[in-house]
């Protein structure tokens, strides 16, 4: 690949990355008390999903089968709203890595 054609590429990698992690940042840290809660939380959801993981669910109707399907989704819902911390790529950042290691791999 010509010089002219790598110079761009990288300038644009460049400008992705620098920008990607002003936006990565947690804007408000947690408390000490406020990261136990949500640990705490997070533990009872978790003994929830266990208890019904170990259900004889052949013997339940089918409303209660939807019943336990609107609580796992409402569970997961709340588990997502927990972990809102990550690392988060877009994909024209990852087709741009792809493309470098293709780069440099060859």
């Amino acid at each position: 690949m010509k010089l002219k054609k790598i110079i761009p590429v990288l300038l644009f990698a460049m400008c992705t990355t620098l920008v990607m992690p002003a936006f990565a940042k947690n804007p408000t840290p947690l408390t000490p008390t406020e990261k136990a809660q949500r640990e705490a939380h997070a533990q009872v959801l978790i003994n929830r999903l266990q208890q019904i993981r170990e259900m004889d669910k052949n013997h339940l109707t089918s409303s209660e089968k939807k019943e336990l399907r609107t609580e796992l989704k409402a569970m997961k819902k709340e588990f997502r709203a927990d972990k809102r911390n990550g690392i988060y790529l877009s994909i024209g950042g990852l087709i741009i890595i792809i493309l470098l290691l293709i780069l440099i791999l060859r």
